[in-house]
């Protein structure tokens, strides 16, 4: 019978920019409102000011997404073609050095070797990349991909406390966005972590803690220009 266990590190790509995408939007959008509340301004300015945020930030967020994750697979596709380059010219040496990376985990030489061989006989260029780079399948940047992501749980997390914003209205807007904000923040931790097969009480604390944190201070500046 075969062991079956599922592996979680394949979400690491989309998960990360999801989870920060929404993070941010409930945090930042809710910390803008709390601080324009503070302020002592209107409702309708509480409000422009909550939906210029949730735009700008959706916006933010994609571009940073893409020019990071742009900027990550160029630097692998350069080391590709380097090595490349590398197995076009020296391809014994290249056997060589995989052959050394195995019997530095724990391979005889000899078992390394034949290792080295097979793989680079099968495909040279993808077990360099594995083995020799660090490249995997799994971790292949997708700048697309990221920016959607980031941007759409962005606009989904900020829409939250823009919503009760929107419903709460007078001194409650303060303690109701705020309150409500930190439970959507615990629970996106712990859906985070349940996703990644971490502990989601771990993930709820952490994210729950600096939204806490940004909120209070984005309260006391909206309370120094009051």
């Amino acid at each position: 019978m075969r062991l079956h266990k599922p592996h979680k590190s394949h979400r690491v790509g989309w998960l990360r920019a999801a989870v920060l995408g929404a993070n941010d939007g409930i945090v930042s959008t809710a910390s803008l409102i709390i601080g324009v509340a503070a302020a002592g301004a209107s409702h309708p300015e509480i409000m422009l000011a909550g939906v210029a945020g949730l735009v700008a930030g959706a916006m933010s967020m994609a571009a940073g997404e893409y020019v990071s994750v742009s900027s990550q697979s160029d630097t692998e596709n350069a080391d590709l073609r380097l090595e490349q380059h590398s197995l076009d010219k020296q391809f014994d040496l290249e056997i060589l050095e995989l052959t050394h990376i195995y019997e530095s985990r724990g391979v005889s030489p000899t078992t390394a070797r034949e290792v080295a061989e097979q793989l680079m006989e099968y495909d040279a260029l993808g077990a360099h990349a594995r083995d020799d780079i660090g490249i995997s399948a799994n971790g292949n940047a997708n700048p697309v991909q990221a920016a959607l992501a980031s941007a759409a749980t962005f606009a989904i997390g900020a829409a939250l406390p823009l919503l009760l914003a929107w419903v709460i209205v007078g001194e409650r807007l303060m303690l109701g966005v705020g309150l409500a904000s930190l439970v959507f923040l615990a629970l996106l931790g712990g859906i985070a972590a349940r996703a990644g097969g971490a502990s989601i009480v771990v993930g709820a604390v952490r994210v729950t803690f600096w939204g806490a944190l940004a909120m209070i201070l984005t309260a006391a500046v909206g309370q120094v220009f009051q």
